[in-house]
């Protein structure tokens, strides 16, 4: 017995240094794995249609399944990230170069001096959009920019993504079941932190994400529509304003619909606030409760602070990883009191 406790010590040891350098070989691809988790979470259901109404192999309905990903979200994704930055970067460039007499800013400079002309109370108004929008133009242009400088590092996370989506899909239960048998858990607390996570993961992505992704292209679809410039640009914008409660975005529809209005386009105003109280407003009201379903719900507050903490922390794909930590948080702490209660019983 006595030569057990050396023995197992020095296999913790070892186990310990060795998970910490497995934990660094992975470290470059782990924003994919957690993509292709979350994204094997969703798609599941699809993943088993097709298996179930092809009739065909598990294989077979993975890649299929990958297929689909790629040509309905990614290759969308990618054509309007690139849109985003070019506009980004040209908005950029106009300010810096024109001093802002072109385009969205000089429009809101015209405006302020035609309210100064009308209300001479107005005459000490002033409004330093070049300032405010440079700083804005900054962060967007080097954040999503980055997405796009490292043309290689994407394509390599890319192919990890897909061919770990392929294997989630294809293997995923018995990925999950030799999981359950290395916890030191009980079963029934891993299962109930799977279907936690599983939920929060459909919830977050389906009734939250998705929404905002739909309210956004609709912005700018609206923006298009009736003649805002850089629409793409300010659509993305909305996706991520589409996540704060109560406001959303209205955030971005308001200064466009004033835009208009001080440019002197009344009918396009008009229509951009129709537009955005009936096509972009009613969205949430809908689309949403279909789209969340029964899954672990956080509170707006919550998933807002870990969508704009795990976007400062993680960069873009702390959209996802922000909400989904904190889920797993709240999924571990409700076991955890769980087990407290059954041992005070």
């Amino acid at each position: 017995m006595t030569h057990l406790k050396p023995e197992f010590y020095f296999l913790l040891v070892v186990l310990i240094a060795t998970s910490v350098l497995a934990f660094f070989i992975f470290q470059p691809f782990l924003f994919a794995l957690v993509l292709a988790v979350v994204f094997a979470v969703v798609f599941r259901p699809i993943y088993e249609k097709i298996m179930a109404r092809a009739h065909v192999n598990s294989g077979v309905s993975a890649l299929i399944t990958v297929l689909i990903v790629v040509v309905f979200i990614f290759t969308p994704l990618t054509l309007i990230g690139v849109q985003v930055v070019q506009e980004a970067g040209g908005l950029y460039s106009s300010l810096a170069e024109n001093g802002g007499d072109e385009g969205l800013s000089g429009a809101l400079d015209k405006g302020v001096n035609n309210l100064k002309t009308a209300f001479p109370v107005m005459q000490g108004l002033t409004i330093n959009t070049d300032q405010y929008a440079k700083q804005g133009l900054t962060w967007v242009v080097e954040h999503l920019g980055s997405i796009f400088s490292d043309f290689a590092k994407i394509m390599m996370s890319l192919f990890i993504f897909l061919v770990a989506l392929y294997y989630l899909l294809k293997d995923g239960e018995k990925i999950k079941k030799f999981i359950i048998e290395l916890s030191p858990l009980r079963d029934r607390s891993d299962e109930a932190i799977f279907k936690k996570l599983e939920g929060a993961a459909n919830s977050i992505v389906k009734g939250n994400l998705l929404v905002a992704l739909t309210q956004g292209m609709l912005t700018a679809l609206g923006f298009w529509i009736f003649g805002v410039p850089n629409a793409a640009l300010w659509g993305s914008v909305a996706v991520i304003t589409a996540i704060i409660p109560g406001i959303g975005t209205a955030l971005v529809l308001t200064p466009a619909i004033a835009f208009l209005f001080l440019s002197g386009a009344t009918a396009s105003g008009f229509g951009l606030l129709a537009w955005g109280v009936g096509a972009v407003g009613l969205v949430d009201n809908f689309l949403g409760p279909k789209l969340v379903g029964r899954g672990m719900q956080l509170h707006p507050l919550i998933i807002l602070l870990s969508v704009l903490g795990g976007i400062a922390f993680f960069g873009p794909v702390g959209i996802l990883m922000g909400p989904l930590t904190v889920s797993f948080l709240f999924a571990l702490l409700e076991v955890y009191f769980s087990l407290s209660k059954e041992r005070q019983g």
